[in-house]
């Protein structure tokens, strides 16, 4: 199959390394001529400045979006349009009714639209996930996020709560199998032109929560989350993909078999095009992330709780 790739930048790179890798890629669109040859010519395939000028010319059945949030909309209303399956990056959009107009447009055109929430491709949150449903340690009722290291220099159109709490709000959502009620949370400003730290609070049924720190303000690179369950307590390290659990019996320590989270998300959104395989992240589901997200900013500036019904 071939795939298409909209941004060479930050994240871009990474998409464009693991499609060449899977010898998907087969075109490269960039604003930034220069940077935009450059990956092309490292991966021996076109280059095109702009979308319009991509679908008129190149030949491909999917595109992996890794442009500005700010960006999101257009982009993928014009590749929706052109009749291509679309992989955008997190998150979906800016605003979530932008977001719903797009799942909208690609149910009418019965096409694959899905969102690079990549965390739920890491095999720690599989098997996280395998604990939960199957309760061998109880019932899941409080998750515990933190996700921390200096700001990057790449990302200017969000804070902390778009670029990165999302992935963390979304990873709750899968883990409980349901969405939040309510939202409450607190924001702040020191380094960076949006939020650059954030404390969220996401209340779900039956009293069970989940509460997010995400900064960009530490120098250490912290990725990890603890799964509250009623007989046992799981601590996972998204960059180490190692999972501890900690029980009446004791400690026990798994390891998993290191895989790139990245080339499993590409991988399902291509088996999902395929027919091969259901949908992990289905576009709903995207867009009550960035409702969650609006409601964190909400409350935070308003120093509120914000309650929600979402679908």
């Amino acid at each position: 199959m071939d795939v298409a790739l909209v941004g060479t930048g930050g994240w871009g790179k990474n998409c464009a390394r693991v499609l060449s890798e899977m010898g998907a890629l087969c075109a490269v669109c960039d604003v930034d001529a220069q940077r935009g040859k450059k990956f092309a010519k490292m991966y021996s395939v076109d280059h095109y400045e702009t979308v319009e000028e991509m679908i008129a010319s190149a030949k491909f059945d999917a595109v992996h979006v890794a442009t500005p949030t700010s960006t999101h909309f257009e982009l993928v209303s014009r590749l929706l349009e052109a009749k291509k399956h679309v992989l955008v990056e997190k998150p979906i959009t800016y605003r979530s009714d932008e977001g719903a107009k797009l799942a909208k447009l690609a149910e009418r055109k019965k096409l694959v639209l899905t969102c690079g929430y990549i965390e739920r491709f890491n095999p720690v949150v599989n098997q996280v996930k395998s604990h939960v449903r199957n309760k061998k340690y109880g019932d899941l009722i409080m998750l515990e996020f933190h996700r921390e290291n200096r700001s990057p220099l790449h990302i200017k159109d969000t804070g902390i709560i778009y670029d990165t709490a999302v992935h963390d709000i979304d990873t709750a959502n899968w883990l409980f199998d349901e969405v939040p009620t309510m939202v409450f949370a607190r924001a702040g400003r020191i380094n960076h032109d949006h939020e650059d730290f954030a404390s969220i609070m996401l209340g779900y049924k039956e009293d069970k929560l989940a509460v997010i720190s995400a900064n960009w303000i530490t120098p250490k690179k912290i990725r990890t989350f603890g799964a509250v369950c009623t007989d046992a307590v799981i601590t996972s390290d998204y960059i180490s993909q190692q999972v501890k659990i900690e029980s009446e019996e004791g400690t026990t320590t798994l390891e998993n078999k290191k895989q790139e989270p990245l080339r499993l998300e590409i991988e399902s959104f291509l088996g999902a095009v395929r027919g091969d395989n259901d949908l992990v992240v289905k576009p709903q589901q995207a867009v009550n992330v960035t409702m969650i997200a609006e409601a964190a900013l909400l409350s935070s500036q308003k120093g509120v709780p914000i309650y929600l019904e979402l679908k």
